[in-house]
């Protein structure tokens, strides 16, 4: 067990939170509070339900936001962002082509991608003329489909040989340059993993090379965790880049099929050198994943007008340091 709980237990908990306070409400209306019984269920209902939703606050409009709001910027300084899970076996390719026509995406990046979505997609590259293309039949292929230029483009596999991550300088049309990082680690399951041992090493390897660059960062991509998971906030920790949707809302992206079970899986975060002009959750297209567009504008000089994400600790760092040497005890040719 590694610190925050079970693994598992991290994706319910808005689930846990919804029925822990239709429990108490249930409880007020039909118990007898004569019995000092029902008071201790009572209060212990109230207390689960506070807990669960400590973890969640953060992602409501009760909170804050942590990336602030800009109307107003200098487009050559903006970028316009579409990440999607295609899910391998879908077919329905034309509805997230007619998707990337109505929203007109700067930077498309597609998870699960395999040849046959390859081959779907290459309509694009006359309008996104810079891609990075790692086809795979084992729901972890992806691709890169850019209107901006993409220079020092790499395929890496940090943690697992069948894995693949992308990393590439990207240029705005005002000569800016971003270090972008796509990734989509694999699970903790039981026909893949059988811990998170995997997927927290490559999210830190990823972290530490974001937090030593000093110029603008993005990190996108499918994380298989939810936003408010002990191993999410290890990794805002450890890379010291913010979250857009603090303070607006939990942008649940799976499953697509079934709204009483959804959590928010695919993400991005950024450096403090952007401020958020949109950020939406897009219609299905047959993918068990919603779309996520987001829209950042690189504002140097109001970049201080953004809040702080969470510190690590001596502790944090400690962990993420054991989690990464249990891997390379494991694999000695990990990327670190």
């Amino acid at each position: 067990m590694r610190p925050g709980g079970f693994a598992g237990l991290d994706f319910p908990r808005l689930q846990f939170a919804a029925f822990s306070i239709l429990l108490f409400v249930a409880e007020l209306l039909f118990l007898s509070f004569s019995r000092p019984t029902a008071w201790a269920i009572t209060v212990l209902t109230f207390l689960c339900f506070m807990y669960q939703g400590w973890w969640i606050l953060p992602y409501t409009r009760l909170f804050s936001t942590e990336v602030k709001k800009i109307t107003k910027y200098n487009h050559n300084d903006a970028i316009r962002l579409l990440i999607a899970n295609v899910l391998e076996s879908n077919r329905k390719y034309q509805l997230l082509l007619n998707l990337i026509e109505e929203e007109q995406p700067d930077f498309l990046a597609t998870l699960e991608s395999n040849s046959w979505w390859q081959e779907k997609m290459e309509v694009l590259e006359k309008d996104f003329p810079y891609t990075i293309k790692c086809p795979k039949e084992n729901r972890y292929g992806m691709h890169v489909y850019s209107r901006f230029p993409l220079t020092d483009t790499k395929i890496r596999y940090l943690v697992e040989d069948d894995v693949p991550s992308m990393q590439a300088e990207l240029t705005l049309p005002s000569g800016k340059k971003i270090q972008m990082y796509v990734v989509h680690p694999a699970p903790p399951s039981p026909t893949e993993n059988e811990e998170s041992a995997e997927r927290d090493a490559e999210l830190i390897l990823i972290a530490k090379k974001a937090s030593k660059k000093d110029k603008p960062v993005i990190v996108t991509g499918d994380l298989n965790d939810v936003a408010w998971s002990y191993t999410t906030r290890l990794f805002r920790k450890m890379s010291d880049l913010l979250d857009p949707r603090v303070g607006r809302g939990m942008f649940n992206t799976f499953h697509a099929e079934y709204k009483f079970i959804r959590w928010p899986l695919d993400h991005l975060f950024h450096s403090k050198h952007f401020l958020l002009a949109k950020m939406k959750r897009l219609p299905a297209f047959g993918s068990d994943h919603f779309p996520i567009l987001v829209e950042l504008a690189y504002h140097e000089e109001k970049k201080e007008e953004n809040g702080e994400g969470p510190e690590p600790s001596s502790t944090d760092e400690e962990i993420a340091e054991n989690k990464l040497q249990q891997k390379a005890d494991e694999s000695p040719d990990i990327d670190r």
